[in-house]
């Protein structure tokens, strides 16, 4: 994607964990996705009157088919922004390959002003934890390593799927990402990097690990409840995260959740 002007403040809106099915009819834990999803992009309408451009983390589909990508791509045209999405455990990356018509959604780095934006695949096929190949690693290293080397990216932004760090309950310890300490050298090494952005655990999280923000986001549908030893759902509303990129490295950000959401979800189930 072309560069903005490098001293403008960029806005961008994540959206992640749709969990979308091919039917429209279908549910997630008795909840419609498509109606969640739905939701939160009228929040997105109602409280962004401009923004860049929306990055989606990955479990865009439940069902891995290609009307759920199709009908993710449908809703997401109506802000008629360009939209870049990454594979998450739910997904199949295969079938994201072959739809041609959203190819430009795979864009791996995007450029927006002095930043740059890197999107990895952290999915294993039929796994719910996730991984980076050596081939992923080492392509984030040459991208980190050309922006040292080039003035005009002063900025980088890696998103992925997987937290890199552990989830917030017991349960999720090993469903995150596996070999996460390969990934955090490679992030370490490089000045350029700013902040991580993920999502795959349904909860909102900001913090600092060795200069690094790192930023999980909560899920267009069902939330994940923090600090529980067994699979608990948070009674929390569904939710998108926007981040202001400072042309001098600085990230405002927040997540907004939809209002007076009534939340339709069976709460004593013990997994999905």
């Amino acid at each position: 994607m072309a560069g903005q002007p490098a001293g403008k403040v960029l806005r961008i809106v994540q959206i992640t964990d749709t969990h979308l099915y091919g039917k429209p009819d279908a549910r997630l834990l008795e909840l419609n996705t498509r109606e969640s999803l739905d939701r939160v992009l009228d929040l997105v309408s109602e409280r962004e009157a401009t923004f860049e451009l929306v990055l989606a983390t990955g479990d865009i589909a439940q069902d891995a088919s290609e009307e759920a990508y199709h009908h993710f791509a449908d809703a997401i045209q109506r802000f008629g922004r360009p939209f870049y999405w990454i594979p998450g455990n739910h997904d199949r990356a295969s079938v994201m390959r072959r739809l041609e018509r959203h190819s430009a959604a795979l864009e791996k780095r995007i450029r927006l002003g002095n930043w740059q934006i890197l999107m990895l695949d952290s999915s294993v096929p039929g796994e719910v934890h996730g991984r980076l190949k050596s081939s992923e690693l080492e392509w984030l290293e040459q991208m980190l390593v050309e922006a040292d080397a080039d003035e005009t990216v002063q900025h980088s932004l890696v998103c992925l799927h997987h937290n890199p760090h552990p989830g917030t309950a017991d349960w999720m310890q090993g469903i995150g990402l596996h070999e996460a300490e390969r990934l955090l050298e490679v992030l370490d090494r490089h000045t350029s990097v700013r902040a991580v952005l993920y999502g795959h655990i349904h909860q909102e999280l900001d913090f600092e690990h060795n200069g690094i923000r790192y930023l999980c986001s909560p899920s267009t549908c069902i939330q994940f409840k923090p600090g529980v030893t067994d699979f608990t759902l948070d009674d929390r509303a569904p939710a998108y995260r926007w981040l202001e990129l400072g042309a001098d490295g600085t990230i405002e950000s927040a997540v907004e959740r939809v209002p007076d959401y009534d939340l339709e979800v069976d709460f004593n189930s013990e997994g999905y």
